[in-house]
This record gives C-alpha cells, sequence and structure tokens, in this order.
C-alpha cells in the first residue's frame, strides 16, 4: 500500500519572490504523489458591494491586467515531471488565509518581500505571519534566494 503524498501550499502574488517560491516547491520540494496547491489571495477590498450611496455605485472588480493563474501555468511547463497545481483564490487578508490554508498542508511555502537593505534583512508581514501561526512547516524564500531561484531572461 502507497502512503498519500503530501500537500505542499505555496503563497502566490505574481511577484518575482512568489514566483521563485513556486519554483522552489516544483523543483525541490515536490516528490511523486505529492499535490500543490497555489493559493493566491485576493484583497478583500476589491469584493465591496456596491450600494447607491457608494462612490462606486456597482461595486469594484479585480482588476484584469494581473492574471496570477496565466503566471502559474507557465511556471509550471518549466517542470514536466512535476504535479499539476490546484489554484485557489480566496479573497480577504493573505497571512490570514495562508495561515488557514496551513491547517490542511504539510508544507507552507512563501515568498518574503524586501525592497530596501535593511527590510531585507527581515521578513515581510505576511511571511512573519505565517511562520508565527503556521500550523506546518513553514519555508520562506527570502529576497537573496528569489535571485539566485528567477532564471536568467533569455538574450
Amino acid at each position: 500500500m502507497t502512503a498519500p503524498g503530501r500537500l505542499l501550499v505555496v503563497g502566490f502574488d505574481g511577484s518575482p519572490h512568489g514566483d521563485a517560491a513556486l519554483r522552489w516547491t516544483l523543483g525541490v520540494a515536490a516528490q511523486p504523489g505529492d499535490r500543490i496547491r497555489a493559493v493566491v489571495v485576493r484583497p478583500a477590498d476589491a469584493l465591496l458591494p456596491g450600494t447607491s450611496y457608494a462612490i462606486q455605485p456597482h461595486g469594484r472588480h479585480p482588476s484584469a491586467e494581473h492574471r496570477p493563474h496565466d503566471d502559474i501555468v507557465a511556471i509550471r511547463q518549466e517542470f514536466p515531471d512535476a504535479p499539476d497545481i490546484e489554484i485557489r483564490t480566496p479573497h480577504g487578508d493573505p497571512a490570514t488565509e495562508l495561515v488557514t490554508a496551513s491547517t490542511e498542508a504539510d508544507l507552507l511555502v512563501v515568498g518574503a518581500h524586501g525592497t530596501g537593505l535593511a527590510r531585507e534583512l527581515l521578513l515581510g508581514s505576511v511571511s512573519r505571519e505565517c511562520v508565527r501561526y503556521s500550523r506546518c512547516p513553514v519555508v520562506v524564500i527570502t529576497p537573496e534566494a528569489a535571485r539566485r531561484l528567477t532564471p536568467a531572461p533569455a538574450g
């Protein structure tokens, strides 16, 4: 009897750090039989309902310019032997949604955003909350790791 594979949850936001987290999961962490779930959290304020008293009476719609599904599919194609990726798009606070997803997961992988030298020494707020409250082990892909894991542009 074969043991069921693990569930690996990846926080994905379309940033280089999110791309690197997905690449690390597909290339390093995933083993035969594993399942990969990419969690793309949409901000809760994108769901404001329309009312006659609102500035936007018909509500707001999520931006169509960024398509994380297409990015995930493109990255997945770089790893022909990796498992398929299930994509979930909950609405809310990214840290809260990823911690919630960790309750089912065997591993949570997130990217740490850093915009300056001082910030690169610290975890971003989402990764910090995931490390603090996750119900499973957490791998944080730092800005340095993201640079090393991001392929050089074809020239």
